[in-house]
């Protein structure tokens, strides 16, 4: 349920796949379209803006090896952890007009996780994300049981800091949640977590995310059926043939944007311009799980913030219960600051305040005006909306 979009893509690459001689050259095709900072990689794009990039390698405890990228500053240590779908390249793509940079040009140490399954983190110690399907059993759960957990003590390590300060943009606040309610401990190593459109209870959705997410439990079995556990990949043909067809003007403006993303994540053309696309299509979409839209599509059904439902038998299983497990919210101690967007239509302002009544340590609630789902990560307006109620807030914990 988490984006409808993605889904749709996953649907076409049900497909076969290209072969390897026309993947290539539909990519060589689709560079050709992309405008000078979609060509660039995270590193390129970081010196472009004036800052260093350091990048490390970083094994969770069931075996994932993490890429997480680090912006050297001399104030306090961030943690930015990207929403689904994406990596952390959504968070330097409109150089100095997106947070990641911004918090460098302010001073602040940046760091910046790429969840397990995206095209920085597809490897394991013993798992081929090719061969293996078992590499692609995971959630927003496991990313952030282990990913999230592996990258604030990392992070701890390196920089000899007792507490942290952390950023999640949707899926990033699902997944900080899930740890810090089930793993309890880390609630001490993070001062200050801003969660920026939170995914968590999805009340009252659009009609169109109902038809979407009523088709859910069929499309994602079919896609099991039939084998596909990967979806959204980077360099796939077919994602490669989207971003030729999203990058030729105002037609695939009118298509791709107002036709697709646009009605599930919110209507604001100023902060998702045309040019833009040229941009951004260079560095998403980031692979994901099947499952993780299912896990997403279970909450929405289900009404609950709660672990994976593996049905009946399954529950029993691995909970010793029928039914799975809620998120113990009233365990997240940390202090939490929320963000919603005025026109976000995916992490509605009404749940995220049922979400807010739930959270033990909220020390603010904003609703930023004329801000869409993806307006919190990549709108050119962010620095006037969103970026002056972070740098208060984290001022205030430095």
């Amino acid at each position: 349920m988490k984006s409808a979009i993605i889904l749709l893509v996953a649907i076409i690459q049900l497909t076969p796949a290209a072969e390897p001689d026309a993947e290539s050259l539909l990519r060589k095709v689709s560079e050709l379209t992309l405008s000078e900072d979609g060509k660039l990689n995270f590193t390129q794009l970081v010196t472009k803006y004036g800052h260093t990039a350091e990048q490390y390698e970083v094994a969770t405890k069931d075996g994932y090896l993490l890429k997480l990228f680090h912006i050297p500053g001399k104030r306090s240590s961030v943690l930015l952890t990207h929403g689904l779908g994406a990596d952390a390249d959504l968070y330097v793509i409109r150089g100095h007009g997106s947070l990641g940079i911004a918090l460098a040009d302010r001073g602040y140490d940046v760091w910046l996780l790429n969840n397990r399954g995206t095209k920085f983190s597809r490897r394991h110690t013993a798992l081929d994300p090719d061969k293996d399907k078992k590499f692609w059993d995971y959630s927003f759960h496991e990313m952030g049981y282990y990913d999230l957990a592996a990258a604030i003590d990392f992070v701890l390590h390196q920089t000899g800091e007792e507490k942290i300060m952390a950023i999640g943009h949707s899926q990033g606040a699902s997944q900080f949640f899930a740890l810090t309610s089930l793993r309890t401990e880390y609630n001490q190593k993070v001062k200050l977590f801003l969660a920026l459109a939170p995914g968590a209870f999805f009340f009252n959705m659009p009609p169109l995310f109902q038809i979407a997410a009523g088709a859910g439990p069929l499309l994602l079995e079919l896609a099991k059926i039939l084998g596909i556990e990967e979806l959204c990949r980077d360099r796939g043909a077919l994602v490669t043939l989207i971003k030729i067809i999203c990058t030729k003007g105002i037609i695939s403006y009118e298509v791709c944007v107002k036709g697709a993303i646009f009605p599930f994540l919110g209507y604001n053309p100023a902060g998702f311009e045309l040019s833009f696309l040229r941009t951004v299509l260079g560095h998403a979409p980031s692979g994901l799980s099947r499952k993780c839209l299912e896990h997403y599509d279970q909450l929405y059904l289900r009404k609950k913030f709660g672990q994976f439902d593996y049905g009946v038998s399954g529950n029993l299983g691995k909970y010793g219960h029928p039914n799975p497990p809620d998120y113990a919210l009233s365990k997240v101690t940390t202090d939490v600051a929320l963000m919603a967007g005025e026109l976000d239509t995916l992490s509605l302002v009404q749940n995220v305040k049922v979400l807010k009544n739930q959270l033990p340590n909220v020390v603010h609630f904003e609703v930023i005006e004329a801000t869409t789902h993806t307006d919190f990560v990549v709108s050119g307006e962010a620095s006037i909306y969103l970026f002056p109620s972070i740098f208060r807030l984290l001022q205030e914990y430095d």
